[in-house]
């Protein structure tokens, strides 16, 4: 998800925090375990804090990380892969244009308060999200229902997408509506996100006496998405802390969960938001796991006896330009200067595990719509001098925002990227000014609001589709990039109502073209990221769309 990412990182698509359920440090609950037999916590470390309980308020990986193991949606992926697959709906189609969606929903579903999953539970929380107002109708707040459903029943915005969304109905207590006003890329994979999965009524009914405040940048979360006790879900685990002070999330097995039984009772995710940490933690036996393993630790875990499988391809690493922050970056000579200022082979290099590669476009090449006929801009400091020269701007002074205490699959040591781009930068004489900022919510925020001229952001895909990419960040005016192209968010939504799949490849192939020739900002590169566990842990499957499933963990 994920990552995205401003708008992603959301990003765009995103924070992991974690409180214990036990006491006592990593070894000595370990020893209290096995005096009893069997150990039955799991901790894994996380590269970076959630940002919401609620994952409908969140647009990051992080965050989605914990939810996934609490909440469930309507569809789920195949473990271990990206085929959508059945999850509280056991089955489901649409009309041939696709603007209505029939699920037949699991029975014998239960949410973490006891309240029952039906038809109606799924309305509720389809007509909670279109009904929201105020705070909730910034795009840092919805920025998935927006990206799926498009805007509200009433829009207080006028940059907020028109509403795709129409209604739902419960046609019976097994069978859930879903009708849209235009077909959509983004549907039927919209349905598999943590964003739109199920909350119990009862819940929602508590969220909705609270509200999400902002001011300037600064979003505030409602009180019931910061504090374990509210949030109910269906998943195989439910939440029952979150300690901020030590940056953990606890979360213990739920025995009414309709499918297969977590096989560990404890699960706690804690923030180690470091690469060293991390991998420290598990040697010394403090965790149990980790995610987001720096490229020089593979051989050196794996030869020590520890499980370090490497997921597939299926993100991409860029630079963003905010044309609105920085009047410079208006001028296309500037990006195009940018461009040629920064080394992509030695950051793949020096930076990203085996498999890494430079991207030319804002998609992977594992995805169908990636084009070998894009424009490419080659690393070349004494053409990005002459451009520069060009546009009147040789003495380029210009703001370069990037995260701290945070790894991302995209993005393994984001400080180090940073420092090589504005060697690079300043190669060409650009005068780079850092500004550093807390990954969440603060950089997410001000990305999302485009604070930044120039950012390092990310995305990992939902689901396999290329307008789950471009469709991500250009589909129309978005503050992360400041612009406005009419020309070319229509190339990027050409594909997004075609039925046909080789129409629809082709028209995304067109917008890749289309897209690198404006050039919004820099493809970086994409990474295949490594997880780690420990050596006495059967590691569930491992997701190209890093979703894996921790009930499926057990130790041997």
């Amino acid at each position: 998800m994920r990552i995205p990412r401003s708008r992603a990182a959301r990003a765009i698509t995103a924070a992991l925090a974690v409180g214990l359920i036990v006491t006592g440090c990593a070894s000595e609950r370990d020893q209290e375990d096995d005096a009893n037999g069997s150990k039955d916590t799991f901790v894994f470390g996380a590269p970076g804090d959630i940002a919401s309980l609620d994952p409908a308020l969140a647009s990051d990986g992080e965050t989605f990380r914990v939810t996934r193991q609490a909440f469930e949606a309507l569809l789920e992926h195949e473990s271990g892969g990206s085929k959508l697959v059945g999850g509280l709906a056991e089955s489901w189609e649409s009309n041939d244009e696709g603007t209505v969606w029939t699920f037949n929903l699991r029975k014998g579903v239960k949410f973490h308060d006891g309240e029952t999953f039906n038809a109606d539970a799924v309305c509720a929380n389809y007509d909670h999200w279109f009904n929201w107002t105020g705070t909730y109708q910034s795009s840092a707040v919805s920025y998935y229902w927006q990206t799926i459903m498009g805007g509200f029943a009433k829009n207080e915005d006028k940059e907020t997408p028109e509403a795709n969304y129409k209604s739902c109905t419960a046609k019976d207590e097994n069978t859930a509506v879903i009708e849209v006003k235009k077909p959509s890329a983004n549907l039927p994979g919209g349905f598999s996100l943590q964003a739109l999965a199920i909350h119990s009524p009862k819940a929602i009914k508590a969220y909705q006496e609270q509200e999400a405040t902002a001011k300037g940048d600064a979003i505030t979360y409602p009180k019931y998405s910061q504090e374990a006790g509210t949030v109910a879900g269906t998943g195989p685990y439910k939440i029952t802390k979150w300690n901020k002070g030590n940056k953990e999330v606890s979360l213990t097995r739920f025995d009414e969960y309709w499918g297969d039984k977590a096989k560990v009772k404890n699960l706690v995710f804690r923030t180690i938001d470091t690469d060293n940490g991390r991998r420290q933690a598990l040697q010394a036996g403090d965790i149990d796991g980790y995610d987001l393993v720096a490229p020089a630790d593979v051989k050196t875990l794996e030869g020590e006896g520890f499980e370090v499988p490497t997921r597939d391809v299926f993100n991409l690493f860029y630079v963003g330009m905010t044309q609105t922050a920085n009047p410079a970056l208006k001028k296309k000579e500037v990006r195009e200067a940018i461009a040629h200022a920064i080394d992509r082979e030695n950051l793949v290099k020096t930076q990203l595990p085996e498999g890494g590669k430079v991207a030319t476009q804002f998609m992977p090449d594992t995805v169908a719509g990636y084009s070998d006929k894009v424009k490419t801009y080659e690393y070349d400091t004494a053409k990005a001098k002459q451009l520069l020269a060009g546009a009147k701007e040789s003495k380029l002074k210009i703001e370069f925002c990037y995260p701290t205490e945070v790894t991302r699959p995209y993005m393994p040591s984001p400080q180090d990227l940073f420092e090589l781009m504005k060697a690079d930068l300043e190669k060409a004489g650009i005068t780079v000014t850092p500004k550093p900022m807390k990954w969440a919510p603060d950089y997410l925020d001000a990305t999302e609001a485009g604070s930044c001229a120039l950012h390092m952001l990310g995305w990992t895909g939902d689901f396999n589709d290329g307008y789950n990419f471009i469709g991500t960040w250009f589909a129309g005016f978005d503050k992360q990039w400041g612009f406005k192209n009419q020309k070319l968010f229509d190339a990027v939504n050409a594909g997004s109502e075609v039925g046909d799949e080789a129409e629809r490849t082709a028209a995304y192939e067109a917008a890749n073209v289309a897209i690198m020739d404006y050039l919004p900002g820099v493809p970086i590169s994409s990474s295949p990221p490594a997880i780690a566990f420990g050596k006495n842990v059967n590691p569930p499957n491992v997701s190209p769309l890093t979703q894996e499933n921790f009930a499926e963990v057990s130790f041997k």
